[in-house]
């Protein structure tokens, strides 16, 4: 039997070389610990972001993501890639789950509800691939299409929900989407069960409960002002003058 070496795997997320500038909170604390095993041993950098961890080319890597590829060994390409193909060459378009809620929207004249993040962070979602469902829907002819929009905060700038809303409104534009709703990640997307946080979500979606409101965008600009940040916007709902 050979000699064993034992090794440690040892993961600290959020670490990286940064450029060294007053933002960069890492080369502005005191680092012992880590100054020594650098001073000590080999060490080398790795990417983190883009193609070699499965994303597409500059998309910010994540603690996800990471994770994956490190156990895997190899690269792995995540959903983000393969949707974003899917919107490029328009094979989404012939989806057979997205047409078959169209035409049971049309054939019953009902809406079709869009639930989810609407941010850029690329994570669990991105806009452009919720601008392609909109327009889907217009094109489809379904009699209307209603976007409850979760502000993201976690993956993106705290501040960032009400441009991309705005963004989505832009885009939507004379088509049939529209925003009916907004809340924070917080309350719609929370993974641990805790109903107090998920409640808000459900009551707003199944019984319109929330902040009312004819202008969606300056509702969220308002708890901006309150001091709510994206990830923490409370329900709101729109309604009609």
């Amino acid at each position: 039997m050979g000699n064993f070496h034992k090794a440690f795997l040892m993961i600290l997320d959020g670490w990286g070389n940064g450029d060294g500038s007053k933002s960069d909170a890492i080369a502005n604390t005191p680092t012992p610990n880590i100054d020594a095993l650098r001073a000590k041993y080999p060490y080398a950098t790795l990417t983190t972001c883009g193609e070699v961890v499965g994303l597409p080319e500059g998309q910010m890597g994540n603690s996800e993501v990471g994770h994956l590829n490190i156990g895997a060994g190899r690269i792995v390409y995540q959903d983000l890639a393969r949707i974003n193909r899917e919107v490029a060459t328009n094979a989404i378009a012939k989806n057979p789950a997205i047409q078959g809620a169209f035409q049971y929207a049309k054939s019953h004249g009902k809406a079709v509800h869009f639930l989810g993040l609407v941010s850029d962070g690329g994570v669990h979602s991105l806009d452009k691939h919720l601008y392609k469902l909109c327009d889907l829907a217009t094109e489809a002819g379904v009699p209307a299409a209603w976007v409850h929009a979760f502000t993201d905060g976690r993956d993106t700038d705290p501040h960032s929900g009400l441009g991309f809303l705005q963004a989505l409104q832009d885009h939507i534009s004379g088509g049939k989407a529209q925003i009916a709703s907004v809340i924070g990640r917080y309350y719609a997307m929370d993974r641990d069960k805790r109903w107090e946080r998920i409640k808000l979500a459900y009551d707003m979606l199944l019984s319109g409960v929330g902040t009312p409101t004819t202008d969606i965008l300056a509702a969220v600009q308002k708890s901006y002002d309150e001091g709510v940040t994206d990830e923490f916007i409370k329900p709101i709902v729109r309604v009609d003058a």
